[in-house]
């Protein structure tokens, strides 16, 4: 399979390191010194590309890639305003999308985890609910995309709140959220449930990139030939 990357910074240069072990052809690499090569993209013959940039460039690179039919795998954070946008051109392209928050295994099983105890949870009011996330001090978005995951789910689920916010706002419809930007600690997230006698948490900690990078190249290999959405939950089949 031939790999185009976009974006090479720790999780790109980690993306080409296992996507080489695993047999795959990098045809490009795209980084902000060479950002017009995207323009040509299709002349490099890529079946896939894996984009792992910042809120400001992510959006244009996926429609940059979808009228040139190449299908994208990505993980940028920070643009999912425009998520709909991005599906309707991907549709209307005849291409493919593969976008996920996170591509840590481990990560997508915390999603689930998450979504069940706001469910147990859901009918015990005296419990307050809060998110930490932490990050390393290069990360520009804040909450992480993670962190937003996560919030969403039990948004959908616990009808109690209304939102969440980085303000300290102390109200019992907002779910209060701490954002840390620490030196390169790759990822945690706390999901706290607090009462007036007890706590219960749930954390996942990573222990490095690698986890997001090797579920980067999994997904390239499965979008591979494919057009349509597709998420983490197709990759490792979650009901």
């Amino acid at each position: 399979m031939r790999i185009a990357i976009i974006g090479y910074g720790k999780i790109g240069q980690l993306v080409e390191q296992i996507a080489i072990k695993r047999n795959h052809e990098i045809c490009l690499v795209v980084d902000k010194h060479n950002i017009d090569d995207l323009k040509s993209i299709k002349n490099f013959s890529p079946d896939v590309a894996v984009e792992f940039t910042g809120p400001d460039s992510a959006f244009n690179n996926y429609l940059a890639c979808f009228s040139s039919g190449i299908p994208v795998v990505s993980g940028s954070t920070g643009w999912l305003t425009k998520y709909d946008e991005a599906v309707d051109f991907c549709n209307k392209s005849n291409s493919g999308f593969f976008y996920a928050s996170n591509f840590s295994l481990g990560v997508n099983l915390f999603f689930e985890l998450n979504k069940q105890l706001a469910t147990l949870m859901h009918s015990y009011n005296d419990y307050i609910i809060s998110l930490e996330e932490t990050h390393h001090i290069h990360k520009l978005d804040a909450p992480s995309g993670t962190a937003v995951s996560l919030l969403n789910d039990i948004l959908k689920i616990n009808d109690s709140y209304s939102g969440y916010s980085l303000e300290k706002i102390y109200s019992n419809n907002i779910i209060p959220v701490e954002s840390k930007r620490i030196g390169e600690v790759p990822g945690i997230h706390k999901v706290k449930y607090e009462s007036e006698t007890d706590f219960i948490e749930i954390t996942h900690s990573a222990k490095s990139r690698h986890g997001f990078a090797i579920g980067a190249v999994l997904a390239a290999e499965f979008i591979c030939g494919k057009k349509g959405i597709f998420s983490m939950k197709d990759l490792i089949k979650l009901k």
